[in-house]
């Protein structure tokens, strides 16, 4: 009798740590974005008492650095206890010294990396393979995943491979991208693997433990005659490694139905284009090869999961014959390389083979750059070229080295019946834990495939966050942002201003905006470009005034609840009173700790969603013209550089805006122009309070508060409260006030 499935809605950073909480005695934690939470995942289910596959509770230990913590799980695995960590980027490198050791000295354990840029001429925090190719030289074995799915499915193997080859494993997929997109996915269980341990070759990695009972030594220094030698006596164990992962993988395919290899091919049998890539990158590319297929063209992919060792073998058999030209796309860039490390890998393995296919190589997606359907097939584009030009890069405009393909125009792959909607927020207005929970609801009560990906800039609370969600019927392979959504809601009046928030709002979609403004006094505030598309293209507009409703419930700045019942009743994704009765449940939840008064407040914040009016749209709209732009006179990089960032709008800006700041230099005093007026509130200077002591002005973290000092003659005409000046002597008598900048 065929086991019944259980599927759950989370990202994979929880995927990845409910595998590993299940083959971990210890584990050794440092926090680093993005793979900070499965620690904390793996922390909370230990407190919980919950039990592994060896039916322990998990030992967790937070150390002071990611060096402390990799130094720790080298202690406890040479002690004898299955030992796990999670890291990214910089956090990484600064395991590499003890991960040389930990693979030298065969010692079984995994590292799960959240794969993460590395700072260079800035910091990102964001997402690519620069930290990950950093360690292909440490003597780890390298599996890759490309979507949630795949880290519930694959992270088992790296736990099972490890104990049977003795080889240490890092684990890695998307930082972002797939840690922190939420998928609706079939759950794997302790009772699903413990049957794949091979029990003897754990109790062989047991009995090497170091123990005062049977002592030796180990990591001991040596000199030039033996060195070389001993170095080359590891070499059987990697050989063995790709069988041993292909085995597993045969396993988890026999429990789940789903077919893995060390390399995965997908698309034509008979494919004259071949792309070669890992990561999220792959479930993008085999949604542009069912659409290309379509149209009758013969191309594939090779998705690449175990990186490391590299078996040329398996990679040879996977690629089909009739391939004609490979292009291998790389996640990171190394400067002064005659190219990356998988194109130099794939090329390699076709040294010596005849009638070789032409491989070229491009790079995508550094820093989380987005990787969408157009610039894949603008790769498969260059393929067809007589001549396809090769270190290329795809999804930026470079007009200084001129490495980029053309840019294509954003095409929808994802497949009939996809509903795809963007959300618009302000960090720490809730609208991001709203729209989780709503995917949550979407994924547990109903049979739809579910997606959630959030976007954030880097100013956390009070910053730009977007929210890009997907439902179908079908399994969804998009892993890149909503470029063509079906519903749009903006959470904060001032964006329509400041952003291009209906940009690929598809022709009669829905707009729900977040406004104090009603009816014509609507109509006249909204900007001429927003009025003309919303005619043009025949959308449904509604708006609610979540603010005020929030001030009177009492929940402040939260609107989130309230916006989040709107999406429900105005969309209809799922029955309404089904929405709403799981609406409550996540309300208990997620506020249940805070007391009855907090959930009552967000009841009635519920209830209250339904209270969204519809705004007539004039068809005479379509015909205004763009409302003119303010003339300035600000410097070249403030308006070259800087507001097309701030307006979102950096993706746009080609290479060549860079020349002379190649460096990361920064120009001073650029915040000066970034004036958003983004906050529905503005704190007011009580006057007959004031002291003068200057202390509100000197903890304003934005500097919004300033203290003005002026004499009388500059006190003219100034409307609003002023007082006398008390201190020092020299300015006694002048006129003081604190000023608010509301635009700041």
């Amino acid at each position: 009798m065929a086991k019944e499935k259980k599927f759950i809605t989370c990202d994979g950073n929880e995927a990845a740590a409910h595998i590993s909480y299940m083959f971990s005695e210890c584990a050794c934690i440092y926090p680093i974005t993005p793979s900070s939470t499965m620690a904390e995942h793996v922390d909370e289910w230990a407190a919980q008492g919950r039990k592994n596959i060896f039916g322990e509770t998990v030992s967790v230990t937070e150390m002071q650095s990611e060096a402390g913590a990799a130094g720790a799980l080298h202690g406890a695995i040479q002690a004898g206890a299955l030992t796990s960590t999670y890291t990214a980027s910089q956090g990484l490198l600064l395991m590499i010294p003890n991960m040389y050791k930990i693979a030298a000295e065969k010692m079984p354990a995994v590292f799960h990396v959240s794969a993460r840029t590395i700072a260079s001429h800035s910091l990102c925090i964001f997402g690519d393979h620069q930290d990950v190719y950093a360690c292909r030289q440490t003597g780890f074995a390298m599996l890759a995943e490309g979507s949630v799915q795949e880290v519930m499915d694959l992270a088992g193997v790296a736990h099972l491979a490890t104990i049977k080859s003795q080889v240490p494993f890092l684990n890695f997929f998307d930082g972002f991208r797939t840690s922190h997109e939420i998928q609706k996915i079939e759950k794997l269980e302790n009772e699903d693997l413990a049957a794949l341990i091979d029990q003897e070759k754990l109790a062989e990695f047991r009995s090497r433990a170091l123990n005062p009972n049977k002592p030796v030594m180990r990591g001991m220094a040596e000199n030039p005659d033996t060195f070389f030698t001993h170095r080359e006596s590891c070499n059987s164990m990697y050989d063995n490694v790709p069988a041993i992962v292909e085995e597993y993988m045969n396993e988890i395919s026999k429990i789940t139905g789903r077919k893995y290899g060390l390399f995965d091919y997908y698309g034509a049998p008979d494919a004259d284009r071949v792309i070669i890539a890992m990561g999220s990158v792959t479930e993008c590319i085999r949604e542009v090869i069912d659409y290309l297929a379509a149209k009758g063209e013969k191309v594939g992919l090779v998705a690449v999961h175990l990186y490391r060792p590299f078996s040329v073998k398996h990679l040879l058999a996977a690629v089909p014959a009739s391939a004609k030209v490979i292009t291998v796309l790389d996640r990171t860039k190394e400067p002064g390389a005659s190219g990356e490390p998988l194109y130099l890998d794939v090329r390699d393995a076709y040294f010596e083979e005849k009638n070789a296919p032409v491989i070229v190589g491009g790079r995508y997606g550094l820093g989380s750059k987005d990787t969408t359907p157009a610039q894949i097939l603008s790769v498969y584009e260059n393929m067809s070229l007589a001549t396809p030009k090769n270190h290329f890069t795809v999804g930026i405009v470079d007009d200084v080295t001129f490495t980029s393909l053309p840019q294509k125009e954003e095409v929808a792959v994802g497949g009939e019946g996809m509903f795809e909607a963007k959300f618009f927020g302000l960090g720490a207005d809730g609208t991001v834990g709203a729209n989780k929970n709503s995917v949550k609801i979407i994924g547990d009560n109903t049979n739809k495939h579910c997606q959630a990906y959030f976007s954030y800039d880097s100013k956390k609370s009070g910053g730009f966050t977007c929210s890009h969600l997907r439902f179908g019927d079908n399994p969804i392979r998009s892993t890149y942002l909503v470029n063509t959504p079906n519903f749009v809601a903006c959470h904060v009046q001032a964006y329509l201003n400041m952003y291009d928030v209906t940009r690929g709002l598809q022709k009669n979609g829905t707009f729900l905006l977040n406004t104090i403004w009603d009816g014509e006094e609507l109509a006249k505030n909204l900007p001429n470009k927003v009025k003309a598309y919303f005619a043009k293209n025949n959308i449904k507009v509604y708006y609610i005034n979540a603010t005020k409703i929030a001030q009177e419930i009492g929940l402040g700045n939260r609107t989130n609840t309230i916006l989040q019942s709107a999406f429900f009743r105005i969309t209809g994704v799922i029955p309404v009173d089904l929405a709403i009765e799981q609406m409550k449940k996540f309300i208990v939840k997620s506020y249940g700790k805070k007391g009855e008064d907090v959930v009552n407040k967000n009841y009635a914040a519920v209830d209250r969603g339904g209270e969204y009016k519809e705004l007539a749209i004039d068809a005479a709209w379509a015909n205004l013209a763009a409302d003119a732009a303010p003339a300035n006179n600000d410097p070249e990089f403030i308006n070259k550089v800087v507001r097309p960032i701030n307006a979102q709008d950096g993706d746009l800006l080609p290479v060549s805006a860079f020349k002379g700041i190649e460096d990361g230099t920064w120009y001073a005093g650029t915040s000066a122009y970034e004036k958003r007026g983004v906050s529905a509130f503005v704190p007011e200077w009580n006057a007959a309070n004031c002291i003068q002591c200057n202390k509100c002005a000197f903890v304003c973290p934005h500097a919004c508060i300033r203290p003005i000092v002026m004499t009388d003659e500059e006190a003219k005409g100034m409307n609003g409260d002023m007082i006398e000046m008390k201190a020092p002597a020299a300015m006694k008598g002048m006129k003081f006030r604190m000023q608010v900048g509301v635009m700041d």
